[in-house]
């Protein structure tokens, strides 16, 4: 088994100074937790892999390809391959858990390059 605890993610992520912790990855899914501090921007970019989102806490907007919608505590997201997307107008911190299938990276070529929510 592999478990973690919400606070100490958020802890990892605070010190570390980097926006996204990933907590579980196998060949067909990974998950990680994002935070996105209140008025900041998200910089991520479009990933080669299917994501659902789920907020855990925190209010703000998403913008998935053309279509922008309001995001709250228990809001719950899907976005497809390749689609561009971005958090914005964030009200109050976003903590948001992340998963995606098949796990981040399986079908990036430059994978090596390191994280896009750094």
């Amino acid at each position: 088994m592999d478990g973690h605890e919400l606070r100490e993610v958020l802890e990892t992520i605070a010190t570390s100074g980097r926006p996204f912790a990933e907590v579980a990855r196998s060949h067909d899914l990974s998950v990680g937790v994002y935070v996105l501090a209140a008025g900041a921007i998200d910089h991520q970019g479009p990933h080669t892999e299917d994501e659902v989102y789920y907020v855990i806490r925190g209010r703000g907007r998403i913008t998935v390809g053309e279509e922008a919608r309001a995001v709250g505590t228990g809001s719950i997201v899907f976005v497809a391959a390749d689609v561009p997307h971005r958090f914005h107008d964030i009200a109050e911190e976003l903590v948001v858990l992340v998963a995606f299938g098949p796990a981040e990276y399986t079908h990036r070529v430059d994978h090596d390059r390191g994280h896009p929510h750094a």
